[in-house]
């Protein structure tokens, strides 16, 4: 079915409201579920409606919840998600961090009781279309080891990064710890299809082509023991600093059954002002040196192009996807 941008987020929206979610969260959601759809990022899409319906449901995640900041410090800024969803959460922290970096230089914000960050390019792109830098950290349900280990300890743990560009769109680099995000594996598993060797560990900690097998077992860290270390140090930033459940305290953001993931996210917004050089004009000239090179492509235009494109054509969504959503309402 094709449906524009806004119809899509019409839709999704009326079915969260059908469930039980109050209308201001079910926007906030489904806005950032159609944008990720329009950025190609299918595995955090709207192949996550059901999961996520299913959880308001159930009560796993409260539909009803109001998300609520407060600011311990002058360039803190504390918010409870509620354990509802994340979207809300981070609509405050949007609206409420450029404010305090522009006044302070740089900001903090952590984000607690919190859920699935989604695609966190999304947020932290919003923070440079504002003329700020913005580093993301989440943790989510455990699904990889530590290096050398075989329990499930770390979530994928993804790494977000946005910055203004003098006279071009933001620079964005978003990516998980693991090999790639567990988003894929899902989108894997609801197509029948199978995953490449590399991405994914079965129980036992042989390599596995099937993304059944990979659910039960482990997600490979990228970069071997660097990616491992990383994944602990995002561990750390996410749910050390904002009281949040670690990744194996955590319960699936996949299952509508078992209590609140209640993970975390860090925001780090730095205003480029804040010091004595022109910052987003030389880091024009860094992308300008980037994108000479036959072959360069700047971090982050993918999706732009893409969301871009649908902004203007719509969305083509399966015929499976949107029938699994209409079925919700």
């Amino acid at each position: 079915m094709h449906l524009t941008l806004q119809d899509a987020e019409t839709l999704v929206t009326g079915v969260f409201e059908a469930n039980g979610v109050i209308p201001e969260t079910a926007r906030s959601v489904a806005r950032a579920l159609v944008h990720a759809e329009a950025a190609g990022q299918y595995g955090h899409g709207l192949r996550r409606v059901p999961a996520y319906v299913g959880q308001a449901r159930s009560g796993k995640v409260d539909g009803k919840a109001k998300a609520f900041a407060s600011r311990p410090r002058p360039a803190v800024l504390t918010i409870d998600a509620a354990l509802g969803y994340a979207y809300p959460a981070f609509d405050i922290a949007v609206e409420m961090l450029p404010e305090i970096a522009r006044e302070q230089g740089i900001a903090l914000g952590l984000i607690h009781r919190s859920h699935h960050a989604g695609v966190m390019a999304l947020t932290v792109e919003r923070f440079a279309e504002q003329g700020l830098a913005a580093l993301m950290f989440a943790n989510a349900p455990a699904s990889m080891a530590a290096w050398g280990g075989r329990k499930r300890l770390f979530g994928t743990n993804p790494i977000a990064f946005a910055t203004p560009v003098a006279g071009e769109e933001p620079l964005v680099i978003d990516l998980a710890l693991s090999t790639v995000a567990a988003g894929k594996i899902m989108a894997a598993r609801q197509k029948g299809e199978g995953i490449p060797e590399g991405w994914a560990f079965d129980a036992e900690g042989r390599p596995t082509t099937d993304p059944h097998e990979a659910a039960k077992g482990l997600m490979a860290p990228s970069g071997g023991a660097k990616g491992a270390a990383l994944a602990l140090m995002v561990e750390i930033l996410a749910a050390g600093l904002t009281g949040s459940n670690f990744s194996y305290e955590a319960s699936s953001f996949m299952e509508d059954k078992g209590p609140p993931p209640s993970v975390g996210q860090t925001l780090i917004v730095i205003d480029p002002g804040a010091g004595t050089v022109s910052a987003t004009e030389r880091i024009a000239e860094l992308a300008h040196q980037m994108a000479s090179e036959d072959g360069v492509r700047l971090p982050g235009r993918r999706g732009q192009n893409a969301r871009r494109a649908a902004i203007e054509n719509g969305l083509d969504i399966e015929d499976e996807v949107m029938a699994a959503i209409k079925a919700l309402a």
